[in-house]
């Protein structure tokens, strides 16, 4: 019943705001169907809902965005309804205001996230969905002051918004590998909406004919959970020594400060991107026996470099990524250095009716990659047919390999309106 009464109203809410012709209404109905290849079972099984309701005045405009999912695998009709956006603008004479629901891209690079952390992200289907719906919306004060070719940007949001992980079942989720039975206690998991407890992002960023650029800070907090573990030992009747009997598991969100940066330039036909961050306050699993809650804290870089080359209807880029940890120790279960590149080959056809698409994430310590080929075509403006595959492949210690089980055909027929 809950189900039907969502959709009725989302249904009444179109119906009464069409009404109003100054205010558009975009978005798309789309199924998504996606097949394993080991063993031929289903994946994924959904069907989206998008609506866009957007009214834009000399001094007012407002954004609405409700989204819902529906999953239909294992024989269960399971329902998700989300307001992904939901926010109103203020235009003023040097500034603008955008108070409400919202999502905020920041960054210059493809695939990953470094300086792009104000909306934190739903790893529900690892790195699958569309980069615009795998975001998700925070509730912030924007305010971007405009100064010739800068802009200054504030954002302040009292309330953290964790990142969302697969839950058990889900075929994205990795049982954890514990010494011992684990018992979680989630009472230290959430963060009270205070003022205390606020995040801040600044960014400024110039556009100009030589280079784009844009310095970014953040006062935020790690939007993943740190797993503090603590020991619960018996002693044993006959040897009388102390026994690990389990794990007490208590996930906790920690303060993080960032610094970074992005620039954009055109040099001969191509472009070169860059973009990199500092943070300061992360906490890292270890297996020192002798640390609090076998975690250390540590500071470390994010950097990605980035090239990419327009031909006709073709673009081809490619990106290095690296993530490292300073001051390392030998305990910390992360390496040390991280390595990362992407490849991006995009070609429009017919006519720009039929895209075709490769792109792919290699992992150059493991030897481990992600391979996503996809052929779209556009039967018209509005309908339009994706087939694709997601192939995994590498070592199960890489960070695509260990889902090489999960590799799938799928398609998207979509419709926009």
């Amino acid at each position: 019943m809950k189900k039907i009464t969502l959709v009725l109203i989302l249904f009444l809410t179109v119906h009464l705001v069409s009404a109003q012709s100054n205010v558009d209404i975009t978005g798309f109905a789309r199924n998504y169907t996606g097949v394993l290849y080991n063993n031929g079972n289903l994946s994924i099984l959904q069907n989206t809902f998008n609506l866009n309701f957007d009214k834009t005045g000399d001094k007012v405009a407002f954004k609405v965005n409700p989204l819902l999912y529906t999953y239909g695998l294992n024989g269960t009709d399971s329902l998700d309804f989300r307001m992904r956006e939901l926010y109103l603008d203020l235009y003023f004479k040097n500034f603008d205001l955008r108070i409400g629901k919202q999502q905020v891209v920041w960054g210059k690079a493809d695939g990953v996230f470094i300086t792009d952390i104000v909306s934190p992200l739903n790893l529900t289907e690892f790195l699958l969905p569309d980069f615009d719906e795998i975001r998700t919306g925070i509730y912030a004060t924007k305010f971007d002051y405009y100064l010739g070719n800068s802009t200054l940007e504030m954002i302040w949001s009292p309330v953290m918004t964790p990142t969302e992980t697969p839950k058990p079942g889900s075929i994205w989720y990795l049982q954890p590998d514990f010494a011992a039975p684990p018992t979680f206690d989630y009472s230290r998991s959430k963060i009270k909406s205070s003022l205390e407890n606020s995040e801040l992002f600044f960014k400024y960023s110039l556009l100009s004919s030589a280079i784009d650029f844009d310095i970014m800070a953040a006062y935020t907090w790690d939007a993943t959970p740190t797993m503090h573990v603590q020991k619960q030992m018996v002693i044993d009747s006959n040897t009388h020594q102390p026994v690990l009997q389990g794990l007490l598991i208590q996930p906790e969100h920690h303060r993080l400060k960032v610094l970074g940066g992005s620039f954009n330039k055109v040099i001969k036909g191509f472009v070169l991107r860059g973009e990199g961050a500092y943070y300061n306050g992360k906490y890292f699993q270890t297996t020192d026996p002798m640390a609090p809650d076998a975690l250390v804290q540590k500071d470390y870089l994010n950097y990605v470099l980035g090239l990419d080359y327009m031909k006709g209807d073709w673009k081809f880029s490619t990106q290095f990524i690296q993530k490292r940890i300073l001051d390392y120790e030998e305990p910390i279960q992360e390496d040390e250095v991280q390595n990362l590149m992407t490849a991006l080959i995009h070609g429009d056809v017919l006519h720009q009716t039929l895209h075709l698409e490769l792109f792919s994430y290699i992992g150059l310590d493991y030897g481990d990659a992600l391979i996503r080929p996809k052929v779209t075509y556009d039967f018209s403006d509005s309908f339009s047919l994706l087939l694709g595959s997601n192939i995994f492949v590498g070592d199960q210690r890489g960070l695509f390999g260990r889902y090489q089980n999960n590799s799938m055909i799928y398609t998207k027929i979509k419709y926009n309106f």
